[in-house]
């Protein structure tokens, strides 16, 4: 007879599972939220008979929010923790989503989305910061690579929620519906434990050992962690001052700007955030809309599995290459296409298809490798604050082309804006052989040893 229901060790990996899964709960909320407000858009445009100008206020303020919640996140969860700092976005998510959902005006529902996204700003960086420290060293990379699907996933899940509810045409249930697993996640989240780092930094190394022991199931392993946690924090986080006084620093950071604006630039939050309208200037009715844009959710979270199978196969350069040759030949014929004015459904179709191959190149290449590579370019002084220097950059760039998309298509033309996009794809494969370092199988220590030697970005991981 089995006794793994009586085994510490078997006990302590399926509650540091269970800790991890609601954790990465929170790349679900923030997937959620994206995919809504793309399938609510055309009704709520509709209902308050509002400009292209004014939804791109309406769409774009969400990560006006986000940015502004990233650049206090640091701050909130090195003051609060982790777990409080989750807490609170769970509890502003639940908030934003209902003040959503009871919109009465335009600005009032530019007001609920800034809310909805100062909770998402936080959430993004506390999450996979809260999962790095709870995490064992050998599930770590799984562990925040399921972050980034749940994302991708609560993508998918709202485009299917917009499916269902656009037949009778419910924005404000699209919109208020994500209120429910907020709440659930909330309640979850209450019952998650301290991070054992944060606990240290606060001078309560016995309550992070009870953390770790309960996390690891092996008293011996969770005093070990624990000495390593406080080892590694004489190495105090110096960034701003490391920023003003190393240039060699402010390379690494100028390099994480570059990467996360070089993601936004791909165009792939064109297509998360309006979907349903390039498919309706393809030609396509409210119905038919609604269901490529689920598809589109879908292939985007297939694809992400591309690169968590082979990116430490490949390497980081040869599937950023491949990526934007995709997205640009995807994206140039969907440009195409919609120049020589797509007469038949077979035209119309290949726009489709041609416009998933984009999605498949982004979530394979610079999807999830742009995060990784910016974890592991900065230097152990400096990380947070790089990576807090990226994760606004990535609000910002996104705010910036969420608030031009329709402006682009009204003033630039249909398809001068997708060949546009394709261009940029082009140009970013110039950026990565000058500037992207190959980081595969390199330690974080030889990295930064090289950056920190003045070697040429592109060389700091051989």
């Amino acid at each position: 007879m089995s006794n793994t229901a009586g085994d510490p060790g078997a006990q302590a990996h399926r509650h540091a599972a269970y800790v991890a899964l609601l954790a990465a709960l929170a790349g679900l909320m923030f997937g959620l939220d994206v995919g809504v407000i793309s399938g609510a858009q055309q009704f709520i445009q509709r209902e308050f008979a509002v400009s292209d100008r004014m939804l791109e206020h309406i769409v774009s303020s969400m990560m006006f929010g986000a940015a502004v919640g990233a650049a206090c996140a640091g701050w909130l969860s090195g003051h609060f923790g982790r777990k409080r700092s989750l807490v609170f976005s769970a509890a502003l998510f639940v908030a934003g989503s209902l003040a959503c959902a009871v919109a009465w005006s335009p600005e009032s529902l530019i007001a609920a989305r800034i809310a909805l996204g100062l909770a998402i700003g936080v959430a993004a960086f506390t999450a996979p910061l809260y999962l790095a420290e709870i995490a064992p060293e050998d599930k770590r990379g799984a562990m925040i690579s399921t972050y980034q699907l749940m994302i991708t996933i609560g993508i998918f899940v709202a485009f299917l929620s917009d499916l269902a509810f656009s037949y009778t045409e419910s924005w404000r249930w699209m919109l208020g519906i994500i209120a429910l697993p907020g709440a659930l996640f909330l309640l979850g989240v209450l019952g998650l434990p301290e991070s054992p780092r944060w606990l240290v930094l606060r001078g309560r190394s016995t309550d992070a050992t009870t953390v770790l022991r309960k996390l690891r199931g092996d008293d011996a392993i969770a005093t070990r962690e624990v000495a390593d946690i406080e080892a590694q924090l004489q190495t105090p986080q110096s960034g701003l001052r490391l920023f003003m006084e190393n240039r060699n620093f402010r390379r690494s950071v100028g390099l994480g700007v570059l990467l996360q604006v070089v993601q936004q630039l791909t165009g792939i939050n064109v297509v998360m955030y309006y979907a349903p309208r390039i498919f309706q200037d393809l030609g396509y009715a409210t119905s038919a809309q609604m269901w490529f844009t689920a598809i589109v959710g879908l292939t985007n979270v297939l694809a992400t599995f591309i690169a968590i199978g082979f990116v430490d196969r490949w390497g980081r350069r040869p599937i950023l290459y491949a990526g934007f040759v995709v997205m640009a030949v995807g994206l140039g014929v969907v440009g195409t296409l919609m120049h020589a004015g797509m007469g038949t459904q077979a035209e119309r179709l290949l726009a489709v298809a041609m416009l998933l191959v984009f999605v498949v190149g982004f979530a394979f290449s610079a999807g999830p490798l742009v995060w990784t590579l910016c974890s592991e370019i900065q230097p152990l002084k400096g990380r947070d604050f790089g990576i807090g220097v990226s994760t606004v950059t990535n609000w910002v760039g996104t705010f910036i082309v969420g608030a031009t998309f329709l402006t682009l298509l009204n003033h630039f033309g249909h398809a001068q804006t997708f060949w546009l996009y394709a261009a940029f794809n082009a140009a970013f494969i110039l950026f990565t052989w000058a500037l992207v370092p190959e980081t595969k199988g390199v330690t974080l220590e030889k990295i930064e040893r090289n950056l920190m030697e003045g070697k040429p970005l592109r060389r700091i991981g051989q």
